[in-house]
């Protein structure tokens, strides 16, 4: 449910940035967002409430009432978790404002809103690329601050990933990602499938659509030069299982499963309705007798 977004002239807008909020109420980056809002003109900044349980709404609002020209509030009314949260904020930025690139980030600004933007144009160079994504590569120069203590794990599940896509991502989970408008609807029409790896299932959908080469040629990884882990991210116990699993729910579902497709479309393995096509078949052989 969007609030109060009728000030907003999409004329005069290039990017969008969707900025996912649950609970922020105490620690949302109230006066760097806003500073930024106020310094470019160009970006729309949308905000989603993903039914928060604090005054975070509020919070949102307020910063939308300083700056109504190209600041936007997106209330979900229930919690629906970051992925259901960029997805909706994201079909909503598509329908209603005719910007030509569209992203997200999150709202911790472990990544800012000004090195957001400068992946947009430095993508405005490269336009054969359809999707840039940051990348919190560690090198030279790069103030890149990340908890050593999930590196081993990271460095499995990154190991993970890549046999998945069957491309040497350098990191897909970076919360800064752009992509071209004409990419919305399909990337985000439909619902995510894992809380956590929604990030990973965008590629496969991208690869699902252009081919297997379609992340090679079609997306663009942009070293990152600022990068800080903010509050408590480290994994639980439960996480380090649920993750491996989730990853292997996708691998099926986009890699494998198509395998088992019939020649009438249908897979041999139906999770929707738990029904195979033999019993399909045979119900409908046996309706013809009754």
């Amino acid at each position: 449910m969007s609030i109060n977004n009728n000030l907003i002239e999409s004329k005069k807008l290039n990017y969008a940035i969707i900025v996912p909020c649950y609970n922020e109420e105490k620690r949302f980056p109230y006066q760097p967002f806003l500073s930024f809002a106020q310094n470019n003109p160009e970006v729309l900044l949308c905000f989603v409430n993903d039914g928060s349980k604090d005054k975070t709404l509020s919070v949102l609002k307020g910063i939308q009432t300083e700056c109504p020209q190209n600041i936007c509030v997106y209330d979900c009314p229930q919690n629906g978790g970051k992925a259901e949260a960029v997805r909706q904020g994201m079909i909503y930025m598509y329908k209603h404002f005719d910007v030509t690139m569209l992203g997200f980030l999150d709202a911790d600004l472990a990544t800012t809103p000004e090195e957001w933007l400068q992946m947009a144009k430095y993508k405005e160079h490269h336009p054969q690329f359809g999707a840039i994504v940051g990348s919190r590569i560690q090198r030279l120069g790069a103030a890149i601050n990340r908890d050593d203590s999930r590196s081993l794990f990271s460095s499995i599940i990154k190991k993970f990933i890549r046999v998945i896509l069957k491309t040497p991502f350098q990191d897909t989970q970076c919360g800064a990602k752009i992509f071209q408008r004409d990419l919305v609807p399909f990337l985000f029409s439909q619902p995510f499938m894992t809380p956590w790896l929604f990030d990973v299932e965008i590629f496969l959908r991208l690869q699902k659509k252009f081919g297997k080469t379609s992340l090679q040629k079609g997306v663009l990884e942009f070293p990152l030069m600022y990068w800080t882990e903010v509050g408590d991210s480290r994994l639980k116990v439960k996480d380090t299982i649920k993750i491996p699993m989730q990853l292997l729910k996708l691998h099926y579902q986009y890699n494998i499963a198509k395998k088992f497709n019939t020649k009438s479309g249908y897979s041999l393995f139906d999770t929707k309705s738990n029904l195979t096509v033999v019993q399909k078949t045979l119900r409908a052989t046996a309706s013809l007798f009754l």
